[in-house]
């Protein structure tokens, strides 16, 4: 008579589960393994198993995956995969034949599209490194191992300015619990928030030190924008009674307080498209459309600072276009044509030529 233990060994309801974290981390197509592999991590996990039970997971593994995947019963879902013509098309977990050895092919996202978020993640300005590292982490998690490695290794080779503020992500979740209609499942009044704010200092340029010798900002929130790498909440001041915009990575201590949010009609009566254009591009002044030429090779450069559907583009010669588009006239704005030297001529209005000469003659009078 056998032991009470006989015929049965301990944790094998974990087995199929186990087999398939494994295949996701050390498999894909490049990297495969054989049952005697899987077999083998399995008993230094303290899990018996043996080549021939590990076919039978898989198998089970495969099932249970078309399932889910295709709304359909247990036989469904065997018939579907026992059809010759359907092949390993449908599976997740495959055999190669050549080598019998298993690897994990169909997975929710390509290679390419988990290398593009690692490096948005990491190259938003607004994350801490240790932050940006983390969630990079998990975007890695949807592939394997051996790919993980290479997407960090080549997200990570640029080095890039990074806030020392920690807070970021959970001011964004207080921020957006703030604007939120529906909170837990219940109705929710969007609220207004207050925060310390935080600028640099000179004499110690690693640390911020807080704004208006720490008085707390009160704002209603409208929305989160991103731009050139940053996080910015677009917000109506209750101080100014206007709208306007802060870095949420210069934010400290956000506190929800419990009173309605206000300036409904200024949010309203924004226009975001333009309004971010001006916000971020060419900071606040006089708006007026103005005439610019430019060399035809700085084409792209000028589209992507005015965009193609509000400025006018037209050839002048074989080497040169003008371009005509609204602007806020201001220092920001003559700055950046300056950055392009001979290669740019403001052609008008008359009274924004005569501004920019007078810009250039101060900074002329510096040196």
């Amino acid at each position: 008579m056998g032991t009470a233990n006989s015929g049965k060994r301990e944790h094998q309801k974990l087995k199929p589960y186990l087999v398939l974290q494994i295949l996701l981390r050390e498999t894909d197509e490049n990297h495969l393994l054989t049952a005697p592999q899987i077999a083998g991590t399995l008993n230094t996990m303290g899990i018996e198993a043996e080549r021939r039970s590990i076919y039978r997971d898989i198998a089970e593994i495969n099932t249970v995956n078309y399932m889910i995947e295709n709304d359909c019963s247990v036989e469904e879902a065997e018939e579907a995969l026992a059809d010759p013509e359907l092949g390993d098309a449908e599976k997740l977990v495959v055999l190669d034949p050549k080598r019998q050895a298993f690897y994990v092919r169909q997975r929710r996202y390509d290679l390419d599209d988990i290398r593009l978020l690692a490096e948005c993640v990491y190259s938003a300005k607004f994350l801490a490194e240790g932050q940006a590292k983390r969630l990079a982490d998990v975007v890695c998690g949807f592939v394997s191992d051996y790919q993980a490695e290479t997407i960090r290794h080549d997200a990570f080779l640029t080095d890039r300015v990074k806030t020392n503020n920690k807070s970021v992500i959970n001011n964004i979740a207080t921020i957006n619990a703030a604007m939120s209609r529906t909170l837990e499942g219940k109705k929710h009044i969007p609220e207004k928030i207050s925060f310390k704010y935080l600028k640099a200092s000179v004499r110690n340029v690693s640390q911020q030190i807080e704004r208006r010798k720490g008085e707390r900002y009160i704002v209603s929130p409208y929305k989160l924008l991103i731009s050139d790498g940053n996080y910015y909440l677009l917000a109506f001041d209750e101080k100014s009674k206007k709208m306007r915009t802060y870095r949420v990575d210069r934010m400290k201590d956000v506190r929800p307080m419990g009173e309605p949010r206000e300036g409904k009609e200024a949010f309203e009566a924004i226009d975001l498209k333009d309004y971010t254009k001006r916000t971020f591009s060419m900071f606040d002044g006089n708006t007026q459309r103005v005439e610019m030429r430019f060399i035809n090779p700085l084409l792209d450069a000028v589209i992507d600072r005015f965009g193609t559907s509000g400025a006018r583009y037209f050839t002048e010669d074989e080497k040169h276009f003008t371009v005509s588009a609204e602007v806020d006239i201001s220092d920001q704005f003559f700055g950046w044509l300056l950055g392009f030297g001979k290669r740019v001529k403001l052609l008008g209005p008359q009274n924004v030529v005569e501004q920019f000469r007078a810009y250039i003659d101060k900074i002329r009078e510096m040196y």
